[in-house]
């Protein structure tokens, strides 16, 4: 199912790629990508002759009825593992166990260090969780990729994708086995996780932002409050002069 929905979306949407070979043709390795869309998680998978795993939302798989049956399948067919995420910290456990697994048995694991899909387009402040800890924890070298205009194609909200060439620039391998064991070490984490969002910048040419994505989209809807309460206010207020 993999190869059909892969070559569908080639198809449909000829994406380019760029250092396809700096994907290992065995063995294991950490894709550690920035995050644009939803459609990121199909759209690296279908252009690599390897499997790809990414987690996702344990609900994608355990939906009744034949759209829960079909989703299920699709998320499976794409890579997608199936992954508790209730509770902050029980999520973040969740995904560097699940990626330790995959890593162990030789495949290639994807995770966004973001965390999150980026409101604005900009790259933010990678957590130094998952990824770091994977790769301390496995010695598995991580490959930087930069996903291009996956936001154009769907933006937030969007359910029907809109037809266009989106673009995926591959990275050369990093090696941090000179850190391994050490994922106990806060600092080490952060050190790892930072240069690998400033070799994700390069590839994508985005503009860095040193928040984390999820702060930023709190901003973004306070903002988005804060505007909507002064134009009542306005309203209110020229209503009142008979304006």
């Amino acid at each position: 199912m993999k190869f059909s929905i892969g070559g569908s979306l080639k198809l449909a949407f000829r994406p380019w790629v760029e250092g396809l070979e700096n994907i290992p043709a065995e063995g294991p390795a950490i894709l550690a990508s920035n995050h644009l869309s939803f459609s990121d998680s199909f759209f690296l998978p279908a252009v690599l002759d390897r499997k790809v795993t990414f987690i996702a939302k344990a609900e994608y798989f355990t939906s009744p009825g034949v759209k829960g049956k079909l989703t299920a399948a699709f998320f499976k067919g794409v890579g997608q593992l199936p992954v508790d995420r209730s509770g902050a910290r029980g999520a973040g456990e969740a995904a560097i166990k699940a990626g330790i697994e995959v890593i162990e048995k030789g495949g290639l694991f994807g995770i966004y260090p973001e965390g999150t899909r980026s409101p604005d387009g900009r790259l933010y402040r990678g957590k130094p969780g998952g990824l770091a800890r994977v790769a301390l924890a496995t010695g598995a070298p991580v490959i930087p990729v930069a996903m291009i205009d996956t936001e154009k194609i769907q933006p937030p909200g969007k359910v029907v994708p809109k037809l266009m060439r989106p673009g995926i620039r591959i990275g050369k391998p990093l090696d941090f086995s000179r850190y391994h064991g050490m994922e106990g070490d806060r600092f080490i984490l952060r050190s790892v996780t930072d240069e690998v969002m400033y070799e994700i910048m390069k590839l994508s040419g985005q503009e860095y932002v040193d928040i984390y994505a999820t702060a930023a989209k709190r901003q973004i809807a306070e903002a988005e409050k804060a505007a909507k309460e002064a134009v009542k206010e306005e309203i209110a207020r020229r209503e009142e002069s008979g304006a």
